[in-house]
């Protein structure tokens, strides 16, 4: 089956409906041309915050957006369900799949690829069992799931030594996402559940974070490195650099230090993945069907205005993009699908290619370490501490999708900054199955 283009105008036809696809739609709007975006999910996710809804502080709807309310007023836009497969560069097709199995064909005119990374297990990837990543809704609820279950199961046990490995929580993974989850795991014991347990004392939960550097967040410079260190060693966690985490199984990680290769195992129940993206399944099948290769984690190359080399209408942007080592982080995402968008409305309307070079301008980098304490790096400017808290704040906020999404974070950070507590935390017993049975 086809999805056909009935209006006779050019197709746009997006994959993704992250940052890179949904800012590339936005700057099709008023272009004389026909938008197809297609995602494997019904709505926008604020990646940069998924640890908060991991940890209870955010609901998933306050970082999440329903792709269509977001793209309603671009009448020239169809959203569509589905996964992309493959493509056929020469007769300008790609295929999808639904749900139920079943494929379509969606023909293009221009293609905008913006399907970003998945979480990567380094070629170990029976860890996945055991050491779930973070990378998508479904991942933060089950961590959150995760969590909470470890504190009740925690409850539940009669000894500190049954208890402990319940109360011991490893984080694979320095970078910003495992320093932002491993500083939310501490506050959420510090903080939130502190008071609310009777036979466990939560505050005296591990958090332990592993990192293959000798630095946490290599992205910063190293000042603002040794901060973070600092708040993290502040608020309890213990942070492990120049391993490597060597192996995963239910009960335990063993990591194995870079020098000295010496291996240690820590009991424990809860262990999450943040230690490296991966591209996604069908940036291969795109790189073979377009002659090219892929680079670093299954990057793609692209030309200095985000084309593939020998393809002037197919565009690559957001994290599966590579070029001048851009990090991928929602702001290379987001003005490189402006620019993808903007080069393709500029063609059609001029009639002629529009191959004008990606320009990045460098809006900064941030990091939340803990209540108060973040950390802010664009170009000369470095703030940590209160002041960085405080613009982490304000630039989550301002590129949160949607302002009742904004307005309710707000609100919730807020209250939660008062009352120290963190009301998403709901969680059933047993499977999905077992939760529908009834009591006998």
């Amino acid at each position: 089956m086809s999805i056909h283009i009935s209006n006779g105008k050019p197709r746009v036809v997006i994959v993704g409906g992250g940052f890179g696809g949904l800012y590339a739609a936005r700057r099709l709007k008023k272009a004389d041309v026909e938008v197809v975006l297609i995602d494997r999910g019904t709505s926008h996710v604020f990646q940069p915050l998924l640890y908060q809804c991991a940890t209870g502080l955010l609901s998933e709807g306050q970082i999440a957006s329903p792709l269509r309310h977001l793209l309603e007023d671009n009448k020239n836009t169809n959203v569509v369900l589905g996964e992309a497969k493959s493509v056929d560069a020469d007769a300008g097709i790609l295929t999808a799949s639904r749900f139920d199995g079943s494929t379509f064909e969606l023909p293009y005119d221009y293609l905008i690829v913006a399907a970003g990374m998945r979480q990567s297990y380094h070629g170990q990837d029976e860890f996945i069992k055991w050491a779930p990543g973070m990378k998508t809704l479904d991942d933060a609820l089950a961590i959150r799931r995760s969590l909470i279950a470890a504190f009740e199961m925690a409850e539940s046990l009669p000894t500190a030594e049954e208890r402990r490995p319940w109360l011991t929580f490893a984080v694979a993974g320095g970078g910003p996402t495992g320093v932002e989850l491993a500083g939310q795991i501490r506050e959420l014991a510090m903080h939130a559940l502190t008071n609310e347990f009777r036979s466990i004392d939560p505050d005296e939960a591990r958090v332990l974070l592993f990192h293959g550097d000798d630095w946490v967040l290599p992205s910063f410079s190293r000042k603002l490195s040794a901060a973070a260190k600092r708040t993290l060693d502040g608020i309890g966690v213990e942070t492990h650099l120049g391993v490597h985490v060597t192996d995963v199984c239910e009960t335990s990680i063993e990591t194995t230090d870079k020098k000295t290769k010496e291996k240690r195992q820590y009991e424990t129940r809860t262990i999450l993945w943040t230690a490296g993206v991966e591209a996604v399944p069908f940036a291969e099948a795109l790189a073979t069907a377009l002659g090219v290769k892929q680079v670093g984690g299954g990057r793609i190359e692209v030309e200095a205005d985000l084309t593939v080399p020998g393809h002037p209408n197919v565009y690559v942007v957001g994290d599966l993009m590579s070029r001048d080592k851009l990090a991928g982080v929602a702001e290379v995402a987001m003005q490189g699908g402006r620019h993808a968008g903007a080069r393709i409305a500029a063609t059609v309307e001029n009639g002629v290619p529009s191959r004008k070079p990606f320009k990045y301008r460098d809006l900064g980098t941030a990091a939340y370490i803990s209540r108060r304490h973040a950390l802010l790096q664009a170009g000369p400017v470095q703030l940590s501490g209160f002041i960085g808290w405080v613009s982490w704040g304000i630039i989550h906020i301002a590129f949160l999708a949607g302002f009742r999404n904004r307005a309710s974070t707000v609100l919730n950070w807020g209250a939660t900054l008062a009352s120290k507590t963190r009301r998403e935390r709901a969680i059933t017993y047993g499977d999905p199955e077992t939760a529908r049975q009834p009591y006998n």
